[in-house]
């Protein structure tokens, strides 16, 4: 058995008059994260750790801010075809552990459904996938609630 491993990272601007998204769940709050899709950190962080696990780059060289096919599209889509990727090498996910950076709202009671989403996308076994979510303590720029940030690790395998 082959296996790689991969980090991600992401972080957007929380703006009012956008929708906050996040592993594919909408979370009522009076500002969304900014961006040309719908800005998900999570799943951006996820696609760029299962992408980096297999030398692939990052979301910005497969899907482009200025291509406008990318404009406001789910990141569960992208997610999806991150996967084929990860499936046309010959890998499957093994398990992915993300963290939440966010300073509010409170996310504890969405991470479930964050995490099914997840598992559903990537068709794969929902106890593969770990979300947590903390704050900054109220440092810095996440911790102002300016914006929100993710990191993921993913482990592909190759049997």
């Amino acid at each position: 058995m082959s296996i790689r491993i991969g980090h991600g990272y992401d972080i957007h601007r929380m703006v009012e008059g956008r929708r906050l998204i996040l592993g594919g769940v909408k979370i009522p709050f009076f500002k969304g994260l900014d961006g040309h899709s719908d800005a998900d950190v999570l799943l951006h962080a996820v696609c760029d750790a299962l992408l980096g696990s297999l030398s692939l780059g990052d979301i910005g060289i497969h899907f482009p801010d200025q291509d406008p096919q990318f404009k406001d599209i789910s990141s569960l889509e992208l997610l999806r075809r991150v996967n084929g990727m990860v499936i046309e090498k010959g890998f499957i996910v093994g398990n992915i552990d993300v963290t939440i950076v966010a300073q509010q709202p409170k996310l504890s009671g969405y991470i479930s459904n964050m995490r099914g989403n997840i598992a559903q996308t990537l068709e794969i076994d929902e106890g593969k996938i770990n979300i947590k979510a903390t704050t900054t303590e109220g440092l810095g720029f996440v911790g102002k609630g300016e914006g929100i940030a993710a990191h993921a690790v993913a482990l592909v395998e190759r049997e």
